[in-house]
């Protein structure tokens, strides 16, 4: 019913057993090896990307992971987790699971949780799942309520037809 178990029996060393048993006999700690990766280990998220305040981008901006801006941004984001510090100005659109705006954002903002504190400027449209909007936070756009907002099937901007009293306008 019972076995011993054969933990405890002497035998051949392997490994790091053989650098333990070295270190032990010779009186100094024993060395841990850092280098060999747990699979069983959690892995920890990465922290946030930060573009500091004196950053200035041009283009586009792609990642899974989360992202604090404090610069200017001249180009669309797309992210996990957006936080638009209060120095920050993106011009552009961004599409991310969660947006957090202190900042000025110039273009359509698409999210599932949005959230304008009240140091936000925003210029453009909102799409969002969960909205929040707090007193002081200044927003000039139109505000729409999808269940996928970062879905593709986003809209574009009709193109207007000039006014029919009026000829179309040509060029000089």
């Amino acid at each position: 019913m019972f076995s011993k178990s054969k933990i405890h029996e002497p035998g051949p060393k392997t490994g790091n057993e053989a650098e333990t048993a070295k270190a032990t006999d010779s009186g100094l700690p024993p060395r841990r090896n850092d280098f060999v990766p747990s699979s069983s280990a959690p892995r920890s998220k990465p922290p946030a990307s930060v573009l500091s305040a004196d950053l200035t981008v041009t283009g586009n901006i792609r990642t899974t992971g989360d992202i604090q801006v404090e610069g200017v941004i001249e180009g669309d984001i797309r992210a996990h987790l957006l936080t638009v510090g209060e120095s920050a100005t993106i011009r552009g659109e961004i599409v991310a699971d969660d947006v957090v705006v202190n900042g000025r954002v110039v273009g359509r903002v698409r999210g599932l949780k949005v959230r304008l504190t009240s140091s936000a400027r925003v210029e453009g449209d909102i799409i969002h799942k969960t909205i929040a909007i707090e007193s002081g936070a200044h927003f000039e756009g139109s505000v729409q309520r999808q269940d996928d907002p970062l879905g593709n099937g986003s809209q574009p901007t009709p193109q207007l037809a000039p006014p029919m009293d009026e000829p179309p306008y040509e060029g000089q």
